[in-house]
């Protein structure tokens, strides 16, 4: 569908027009015309498939001129998606007269204040500092016609759904509200049920499935042969930038300093970092300076990253639906991409898991040449050899584990 055919504002369809896109993606075209309609809205579509202008252009489509206070909220989990939805809300009220206010921690109060005493239209903002201005008397919400809940399994898992509760009550209570979540868990659907009416579901692809343009292989390797295996795919397979995953900040700051150390251009994010520093560090990833970023989950969702080759996995996820957001980050728009994991023995449930998760068994594979220490994955099955065809040549040579064949 032609975005000329959703019924948008012509302000929108210029902007839209002039930031390159012509027909909307799948849930561009089922969500919009929902919200245009004033209808509450659940969301649920894979990364990348253009989920913030689905909810973006009607809102802004509705709003009008610029009025007397906020009447649009948006709440995200995390500064970086906080500042991302609200850069694409400058660019699609680009031929509007709507004031954006973008609203987060890590950075001081001033700014903030003075954009509210100037006014805003729209606010994209985290949890927590938003309820320190709203403390504070710095703003207020009842004016809001316009809610949406972004991530919001995610600002679950980060413990801010009470937050959320406190923020919503705030609200105004004649207004439309829009929720996006990968995943609906009991709270998230106690949520749902308290602050929304009649939804309509919006669902675009499998929530457990893996995109069809990314190959995912795991690489069983001994625990202290973790860095050695990730410096040697690096060496020995073709890539372009690389998004290396870990579960903990110090898991991360090792491998940063291990990347380096090869003299791997390289980068970190993750919550101990400064906003400053984790925007530099995303802003020189976009912009090819870094070839690699070394990220907590706080990279897998919705971060605007294009062009990624290559997502490696260095710990297992703890949350299935998390192995498939990050290796989501590779693959999009249509483009092809590589996700290895790599997993030692104390990772077996977590893979079980993953693959329960997405009705999948994940390929078993090895790195030719690299001087394995025995781990007891290795006894699983029988090694055959695996040639390498197509995407998956970027792979390189290696094996698989189970009855040998040739792919």
């Amino acid at each position: 569908m032609q975005f000329s055919e959703l019924g948008l504002r012509i302000a929108l369809q210029d902007a839209v027009a002039e930031l390159g896109y012509k027909e909307a993606t799948p849930i561009q075209a089922q969500a919009i015309p929902l919200l245009l309609d004033g209808r509450d809205v659940i969301g649920s579509a894979q990364t990348g498939t253009g989920k913030t202008a689905a909810f973006a252009l009607p809102i802004l489509s509705r709003l009008g001129p610029h009025g007397p206070g906020p009447r649009c909220l948006v709440l995200e989990p995390t500064r970086e998606l906080a500042v991302q939805t609200h850069e694409n809300f400058l660019k699609l009220s680009k031929y509007t007269r709507l004031h954006c206010g973008l609203v987060y921690g890590g950075v001081g109060y001033g700014a903030q204040r003075d954009a509210f005493k100037q006014g805003v239209d729209i606010i994209t903002a985290t949890p927590g500092r938003l309820l320190d201005h709203l403390q504070e008397g710095a703003v207020k919400l009842d004016l809001v016609q316009f809610l949406i809940l972004d991530e919001a399994d995610r600002m679950l898992d980060m413990g801010f759904l009470p937050d959320v509760k406190r923020i919503v009550m705030k609200c105004g209570k004649e207004r439309q509200t829009a929720l996006f979540s990968a995943t609906i868990p009991p709270a998230i659907e106690t949520l749902i049920q308290w602050a929304m009416k009649d939804p309509v579901t919006v669902e675009i692809g499998a929530r457990r499935s893996v995109a069809e343009t990314v190959k995912h292989v795991v690489y069983p390797v001994a625990e202290l042969q973790k860095q050695d295996l990730l410096l040697a795919l690096l060496d020995k397979i073709h890539w372009e930038s690389v998004i290396v995953f870990c579960r903990t900040k110090r898991s991360a700051d090792d491998v940063l300093y291990s990347l380096k150390r090869a003299r791997h251009k390289a980068a970190v994010i993750h919550s101990d970092r400064s906003q400053k520093e984790r925007q530099q560090a995303l802003e020189g990833f976009r912009e090819g300076y870094y070839e690699v970023l070394v990220a907590t989950d706080i990279a897998a969702r919705g971060l605007d990253i294009a062009d990624v080759s290559h997502v490696i996995n260095y710990n297992v996820p703890e949350h299935p639906e998390d192995y498939v957001h990050r290796i989501g980050r590779t693959g999009r728009a249509h483009a092809s991409g590589d996700a290895f994991t790599l997993f030692t023995a104390s990772d077996a449930q977590d893979l079980q898991s993953i693959e329960r998760f997405i009705s999948k068994k994940i390929e078993r594979v090895k790195l030719e040449g690299f001087p394995y220490q025995y781990t007891v994955l290795f006894d699983e099955a029988k090694l055959g050899p695996v040639a390498g065809k197509s995407r998956g040549a970027r792979i390189g040579k290696g094996y698989f584990f189970g009855p040998a064949k040739r792919r």
